[in-house]
């Protein structure tokens, strides 16, 4: 295909009984750096998550590598084009929690999860006004983008959703709750939670934002904004129609901008929204608090 750019980039995950997981990191490492593959792997007791980004030669030797070992035979891979590397750098690994939770109750999305709802299922959710929409991200990627009539969580990791949960929604757990995230790796645990603190009506996106934005039916409607992602890229358009809208505004001056930074002070590195114009003004700082006086 003529048009076909020359990097892709492999978004995956799967919750799997690993036994030797640091041993397999490790090993897993030492394969990455052959292939010459970069970005981010977590590998532990109970599976793999990761997003990295190559050539096509390398991210086809990448998935068929992993679809020969007997865990990942089945291992889904959403993929994306890219003109270059998404990252700059390449790390695997071991943690002992794929998603970072410290939950005092140990879930296994395996037999503990919110039901599926495909692209289309899930946009028909969307329009009823019977449902809680929940945003299973962190506060920053919400600013950035979301589904319309979602919550946003006051939280600034993954660790605090249980917390949240009881302190904001436990007077709701007869109502539906339909969750999402980017890539839905953080919701088969977030659902798992919502179970767990007495909630009955749970579902999630199936494949996360990330499939719904590729979905030929409903074209990423009713997600306004970007999405967020931990890469390069930074934000990604999701909504393919003519109703794709710009909700972030300029920490400064207030205009409308996808354009999030790292406040340009070592010891803040907050992140905010700015504009290209406040970009040269501010030289990078979130406030004047942060920028050096004269």
């Amino acid at each position: 295909m003529e048009d076909q750019k020359p990097f892709r980039i492999l978004l995956y995950y799967k919750y799997v009984a690993i036994d030797d997981y640091e041993a397999f990191a490790a090993e897993h490492l030492e394969f990455c750096k052959e292939l010459g593959v970069k970005g981010r792997i977590i590998i532990a007791a109970e599976g793999i998550n990761g997003t990295i980004s190559g050539t096509w030669e390398q991210t086809e030797a990448y998935m068929t590598y992993m679809h020969k070992l007997p865990l990942f035979t089945d291992l889904l891979f959403k993929i994306d084009e890219s003109e270059k590397h998404a990252f700059t750098k390449l790390f695997v690994r071991p943690k002992k929690e794929l998603v970072t939770l410290r939950y005092d109750t140990p879930l296994d999305p395996n037999t503990m999860s919110g039901k599926r709802l495909s692209p289309k299922e899930f946009y028909e959710q969307l329009q009823r006004e019977d449902i809680i929409i929940l945003d299973g991200r962190n506060g920053y990627e919400y600013d950035m983008g979301h589904f319309r009539n979602a919550i946003r969580p006051d939280i600034e990791s993954f660790r605090e959703f249980p917390e949240w949960i009881r302190n904001n929604l436990s007077d709701a757990k007869d109502k539906k709750v339909i969750t999402y995230c980017t890539g839905g790796i953080r919701c088969e645990t977030l659902t798992g939670v919502l179970l767990n603190e007495g909630f009955t009506d749970v579902a999630q996106l199936d494949g996360g934002i990330v499939t719904y934005g590729k979905d030929p039916d409903v074209q990423g409607r009713l997600f306004d904004g970007k999405l967020y992602v931990f890469d390069e890229r930074i934000g990604v358009r999701v909504n393919q129609t003519d109703e794709e809208v710009t909700i972030a505004k300029c920490q400064h001056c207030g205009n409308p901008t996808d354009n999030m930074i790292n406040c340009t002070d070592d010891l803040c590195h907050s992140k905010h929204f700015c504009c290209e114009d406040c970009l040269d003004v501010h030289e990078g700082y979130c406030s004047d608090s942060c920028k050096p006086k004269a």
